[in-house]
Parts: C-alpha cells; sequence; structure tokens
C-alpha cells in the first residue's frame, strides 16, 4: 500500500512538473513570434517620440500578449472617467443611488472653459440631470462636468480609491478632479495608472468584478459607444470590429502633449477578448503621429492572433 501511494504521489508530481513545464517554456516559433512582435512594437512606439506603455491581455485565458513599459506612470486624463463611473455603478447596486436620480448640476460645477464639457454648454444656467445620464456625458461624450459630479457621487477621491482597491486595481491613482486639472499643468500627473493596472481595471469590468451584470452591461454599451478616439484603437482595425473604449487626451504645452490615450476591449473574431492600454505620454509629434501609434500598435497586437 505505501509503494502503491508513493506511486501515485511521483505521478502527480510529475504530472505538475510537466504542465508547469508547458507553462514555462516557449517553442522556438513562439519565441521568435514574441521577439519580432517585442521589436515591431518598439518600432511604432518610437514614432510619438515620447513616452509610451502598452500592455494587452486575453481576458479568457489571462495571457499577457504585448507589453511595453507596463509599469511605469502614465497621466490618465479622461480615462480615470471608467473607474469613477464603475465607483458610481457601485453605489447604485447597492441603492445608495438610482440611475433614474436627478443630481442638480450648477455653473460652481462646471468645469473651466477650454475644457470639453457638453453639459456646460448646452445647459449655461444649470441643469437637473439623472445619474445614468451623467455616465454616459462621461463616457460617451468625455464631459468633465459629468466627472467631477460623479466623482462627488461616488463619495469623492478617496471612495473611488476604495473601491479599485477593492478590486486590486493597485497603480491607479485618481485624487484629482477635472476642474483642479485644468488648473495646473503638472496636477495631470497625480491621476496616473501604469498600463498593466489599466487592464487590470478592464478585466475586472469584463469579469463583472465590483458591479452587477446590468451595471456592466451599461457600463460596456457606453464604451462601444464612446464619441472621441476613433483614430485610435479603433483606427486601422476592421469595420464592425467591437471596441469597448476610453480615451484620455491632455492640452499642448510647450510643444509637449502629456497624454494621448485610448484603452479598451477589443472583441478578436475567435470570439475571446483583448484587453489593451496604449498610453502615449510626453510627446512632441502632432495628433495625427500619436493617434496613428496607438491606431498601430492595436492593430499589430490583434493581427498575433491571428497567426
Amino acid at each position: 500500500m505505501k509503494r502503491l501511494t508513493l506511486h501515485i504521489c511521483l505521478l502527480a508530481l510529475l504530472a505538475g512538473c510537466s504542465k508547469g513545464a508547458r507553462t514555462q517554456f516557449q517553442t522556438p516559433q513562439t519565441a521568435k513570434a514574441g521577439i519580432r512582435l517585442e521589436d515591431e512594437l518598439g518600432q511604432i512606439a518610437s514614432l510619438a517620440k515620447g513616452h509610451i506603455g502598452v500592455s494587452a491581455m486575453i481576458l479568457e485565458t489571462g495571457e499577457t500578449v504585448a507589453a511595453l513599459n507596463p509599469r511605469d506612470h502614465f497621466p490618465m486624463q479622461s480615462v480615470y472617467k471608467l473607474p469613477i463611473s464603475m465607483a458610481v455603478m457601485k453605489q447604485v447596486d447597492g441603492g445608495r443611488l438610482k440611475l433614474e436620480q436627478k443630481v442638480a448640476v450648477t455653473k460652481i460645477d462646471f468645469v473651466r472653459a477650454g475644457q470639453h464639457s457638453p453639459i456646460r454648454d448646452r445647459n449655461p444656467n444649470g441643469a437637473e440631470i439623472a445619474v445614468s445620464e451623467l455616465i454616459r456625458f462621461a463616457i460617451v461624450e468625455s464631459d468633465g462636468t459629468a466627472s467631477d459630479v460623479l466623482m462627488k457621487l461616488a463619495g469623492g477621491p478617496q471612495a473611488v480609491q476604495a473601491y479599485l482597491n477593492d478590486l486590486s486595481v493597485s497603480d491607479l491613482s485618481v485624487l484629482n478632479t477635472e476642474k483642479e486639472i485644468g488648473q495646473d499643468w503638472q496636477v495631470q500627473y497625480r491621476n496616473f495608472s501604469t498600463p498593466d493596472a489599466a487592464v487590470a481595471l478592464l478585466r475586472a469590468l469584463h469579469e463583472k468584478r465590483g458591479l452587477s451584470e446590468s451595471s456592466q452591461g451599461l457600463i460596456l454599451k457606453y464604451l462601444v459607444e464612446s464619441i472621441p478616439g476613433a483614430k485610435r484603437l479603433k483606427g486601422l482595425l476592421p469595420a464592425g470590429t467591437i471596441v469597448a473604449h476610453k480615451t484620455g487626451t491632455s492640452g499642448t504645452e510647450k510643444g509637449i502633449t502629456a497624454a494621448t490615450n485610448d484603452i479598451g476591449i477589443i472583441t478578436l473574431p475567435n470570439g475571446n477578448h483583448l484587453a489593451i492600454a496604449v498610453f502615449v505620454s510626453d510627446s512632441p509629434t502632432d495628433e495625427a503621429t500619436r493617434e496613428g501609434v496607438i491606431a498601430k500598435i492595436a492593430k499589430l497586437v490583434v493581427d498575433s492572433q491571428r497567426q
């Protein structure tokens, strides 16, 4: 009996080692493909002449398929409207807010002139807007006023950060309002994310962690409908590709643009989902070049999954 037990344990150990070997080592063909992808990624990124970060993961398997400076800090700009909106939806799920609940948006809430805000432009004297519409404005139209009102509804930056901690999303910092970002160029760097953290957030959304199914569905619907960034992640992908994404864009000072970003979930032809984050920071190039870099990186990574 002891010999039989020992034999079974030995077989189990060997099976475990074999399984580990399959996940740890690559075939020569796979290794070459990975090196080629890494080289091409670097070549594309160099076109922006700035600080570039990339992370990409197949959500069904958890496999990281592309990375470039994945743990560096990048200013999020409007990308941070996604975690803020998710934190508000958590409040809805908990019964502390209702989607149809009207919220007073006053002139005091308006972001500064020059910052994007359809709410301010369409309602110069203020308005009462439903929570669901505030989230739509923040994600679909990237409205800065909507984002700041939502942050207050969520309980402020500390509450948003606590929500992210509950999701085990670290290295993503939500500290300042849109209005505060508009007052000081350096403040935008305080609201940062790493590419890996952005992908972790997208994975949490995909897996409905911290959100009900209906709340997840609404967020994803708005991300698919998002208007800005048509030439970024979506730019070079086949027509009809489903991309649920959120952009972030800064102004330009002394010829340097602090942030040109896009993060999202791309539905691949095989039905799997690719979470990808591309951050282009401190770039002296024009908008077409920066957006082109994001589009080329997205196409490169998506194409690599067809091989």
